[in-house]
């Protein structure tokens, strides 16, 4: 073998193709999965044809030996036998496109620098974003082009809940995003809007991480990033349930979070009470045609008072309860009862109407509101914040399906109008409760818009859901990248996840945390990468309070400076113990 860096070379007792071929390796030589491996041929008329492929199984077996026991006469030296080693590669990348299979004798070398940039299609991104470390330490990418909407948009990661680590991977993608140069002009422009539902986790990310150690520094360096806390935050979280003040429901971030709700006549204007019915199964029911007569009826005969309250036909209503009481006294009286349901809806189907308009006053009471006095800012919004994150783990399923459904129809209109001269990154965890396979909801038909419309206005979608198998598949399918951790092994036998070699279908059940199979169309195989530890706090105790950026006055709770005697005070840095 005459090239200085040789692994193996091309197995001849294995079938040799362009697609798929087998590496032998030499003695004292290794090839390890995710290896990206090159090797050459003469092609008359053509010249040397370059192949490139990633290494998606290895074996290991005795030369020699028949039977099982055969092992124990072998490393007796009774038997006499050798060890060989055969890694199989398939194939990404042939140079010149003359798709010819490697000779078998041909030299095969791990690609490193400009061949493995090559053979992994980097040297063709002319915008491309870091999305972790690959196995042999170099930094993997992926092609914006198929993340900003130019040739393609969305992202679906796939995993298990509690140790896939998808939500910490689809923030590192928006800190890589926002800390490569990867958006040019656009940064100023470009917002991220993202929903939290697991706990209070996501409202430190302003706060650099105590736990990052010089190891995981050296990591973001290598991938060209600064590890640096989120430059750029804004924080929303619903009001604390009968708290006249209004103040957001949180505990471990005293200050810098903003409480949100709807009043009543945002309510009605909007007409947002078909938000309220966002189960599956509703409009598959005839009382939908009730849910939309209704909230005409609102939005035309509400005016709205004093504190966002409302006036309709004498009676002042100041709560959800109050407007839940009227709607249900207009259907109950035989003269009000055609105007406000139809002239030919039945009594059941009214009925049916109320029993799931009642069941909505305990997830949305203390959302919509007619009893607070207005807050600067209560209005979830991305305009003054790089990153805005919603807060839902305190509330009811029901009224999560609420908000996201409200918030992300009023961003939509808003990006709608405001051009493409931005991008609009929208994070959703737990996908398949609101876009699930079967049915039909208000929220489903908005996520729904964004996967088929949302890149051409400038809006990505970055789902995270335990089962792609359960989410709209018009979702999935429209999502360029494809991302997986760690799988269960029914699910990972699913369709959805036909675009993973089996080889890596096996590994996906055995995954650790913080690493991902990555998926793009220009690559024809799923790359598997580590990311970074988190350069940002996710959880209180990791927090730390040297690092705190100066709180807005914006931001101080219900808009007011803060009166809690002890806000200025430094939080704990770690999960110390009293010190008695």
């Amino acid at each position: 073998m005459t090239d200085p860096d040789p692994v193996g070379l091309v197995a001849g007792t294995e079938d040799s193709t362009p697609l798929l071929f087998s590496v032998g390796l030499a003695p004292g030589q290794y090839l390890q999965l995710d290896d990206v491996v090159v090797t050459r041929r003469p092609v008359p008329g053509i010249g040397t044809v370059s192949t490139s492929g990633v290494v998606t199984e290895v074996r290991a077996r005795h030369e020699g030996a028949t039977f099982g026991s055969d092992v124990f006469l072998i490393a007796d030296g009774v038997l006499p036998a050798h060890v060989q080693e055969i890694a199989e590669i398939t194939t990404t990348r042939v140079e010149p496109e003359c798709y010819v299979p490697p000779t078998p004798g041909s030299e095969a070398r791990r690609a490193t620098g400009e061949e493995r940039e090559s053979a992994l299609y980097f040297d063709q991104m002319d915008h491309r974003v870091p999305v972790g470390l690959g196995r042999d330490g170099e930094p993997v990418f992926c092609n914006f082009e198929f993340l900003d909407g130019t040739r393609g948009g969305h992202v679906s990661i796939s995993g298990i809940s509690g140790v896939a680590t998808k939500t910490s991977f689809a923030l590192f993608l928006l800190y890589s995003i926002f800390n490569s140069t990867v958006l040019g002009r656009r940064a100023v422009n470009t917002k991220a809007l993202v929903f939290s539902v697991k706990g209070e986790d996501l409202l430190f990310l302003d706060h650099a991480n105590a736990r990052l150690d010089d190891e995981q520094r050296a990591r973001y360096t290598q991938l060209g990033l600064p590890a640096e806390p989120f430059s750029s935050a804004g924080f929303f979280a619903p009001p604390v349930v009968d708290d006249p003040s209004g103040r957001p429901d949180v505990t471990g971030r005293t200050s810098g979070v903003t409480p949100f709700w709807w009043t009543l006549a945002e309510f009605c204007r909007g007409e947002l009470l078909p938000y309220a019915f966002a189960d599956a199964e509703d409009e598959r029911n005839q009382y939908t045609t009730v849910i939309h007569q209704v909230a005409a009826r609102l939005r035309h005969d509400a005016t709205e008072i004093d504190q966002g309250a409302v006036r309709i036909g004498g009676r002042t209503l100041r709560t959800y309860d109050d407007l839940v009481e009227f709607v249900s006294d207009r259907l109950a009286d035989e003269e009000d009862r055609r105007e406000w349901a139809g002239p030919v809806t039945g009594t059941g189907t009214i009925n049916a109407f109320l029993r799931r308009l009642r069941s909505s006053l305990k997830p949305l009471r203390r959302l919509v509101r007619g009893d607070l006095a207005d807050v600067p800012g209560r209005t979830v919004s991305t305009e003054n914040h790089q990153v805005t994150v919603v807060d839902l783990h305190t509330l009811p399923e029901r009224a999560q399906r609420f908000v996201v459904g409200v918030v992300l129809a009023a961003e939509t209109a808003r990006k709608e109008s405001s051009g493409t001269g931005g991008l609009l990154f929208t994070m959703i965890d737990e996908l398949n409760k609101y876009a699930p396979r079967e049915g039909s909801s208000p929220i489903k038909e908005v996520l729904l818009d964004i996967a088929e419309r949302g890149r051409s206005l400038g809006i990505i979608l970055i789902g995270a859901q335990q089962t792609a198998s359960e989410v709209e598949r018009r979702i999935v399918s429209n999502s360029s990248i494809k991302v997986v951790g760690r799988l269960d092994p029914a699910e990972a036998g699913r369709p959805e996840y036909g675009f993973l070699p089996s080889s890596q279908r096996t590994r996906a059940t055995l995954a650790k945390p913080g690493a991902m199979f990555v998926s793009q169309p220009e690559i024809p195989v799923p790359l598997a990468v580590e990311f970074p530890f988190p350069a940002w706090a996710t959880r209180s105790s990791e927090a730390d309070v040297t690092s705190r950026p100066p709180e807005p006055p914006s931001a101080r709770s219900n808009g007011r400076p803060s009166r809690d005697p002890f806000a200025r005070m430094p939080g704990p840095a770690d999960d110390e113990d009293a010190p008695f």
